[in-house]
């Protein structure tokens, strides 16, 4: 069973946990991270999610993402989402969230990394991943218009794309 630690609106953490699918108490939050690789044309890796996951089954999403488990940071927990979904193995312990979101129950931490990465040469786990691909903004928009990308705030992808290459080394 998968546990969460909890924090508070302050982000510090609670003597609390919570298992996956309960119901977080008033007050209460929890981290989820996002990776968004950027290829140097500037496309960002896109996963299309499997038709029987819970949450936004068979649409696209950003290339990495998932909830942090109990005793991980969000350095851990990208590191070991990035290594599930899409198996590529990548240490986060010198990188700190690019952009917070904060909506909802959720910390949304979204890290970005600036790197060529071979699709072929990537493993989408099959419990969650049917399909990896590079994208641009405005195919993503157009995406999120039709209804067939997680519907994130179309500013925040926006976001994403003019300053992924402004405050971070691009690192091949």
């Amino acid at each position: 069973m998968e546990t969460w630690d909890l924090y508070d609106k302050n982000r510090q953490l609670l003597k609390c946990k919570i298992a996956r699918g309960e119901k977080l108490p008033a007050g209460c939050y929890h981290i989820v991270v996002h990776v968004c690789f950027f290829s140097n044309e500037g496309k960002m890796l896109i996963q299309h999610r499997q038709p029987f996951k819970d949450g936004w089954p068979n649409m696209w999403d950003i290339g990495v993402g998932g909830s942090a488990l109990e005793g991980e940071s969000p350095q851990d927990a990208a590191h070991r989402e990035t290594g599930e979904e899409i198996g590529y193995d990548m240490c986060f312990d010198d990188r700190r969230a690019f952009v917070t979101s904060n909506h909802g129950s959720c910390f949304d931490d979204f890290f970005v990394v600036n790197r060529d990465l071979d699709i072929n040469k990537l493993t989408p786990q099959p419990e969650e991943v049917s399909e990896l691909m590079w994208a641009d903004e405005a195919e993503i928009l157009s995406m999120i218009d039709r209804g067939e990308f997680v519907p994130y705030n179309k500013s925040l992808i926006s976001f994403l794309f003019s300053t992924h290459d402004k405050n971070t080394i691009f690192d091949l």
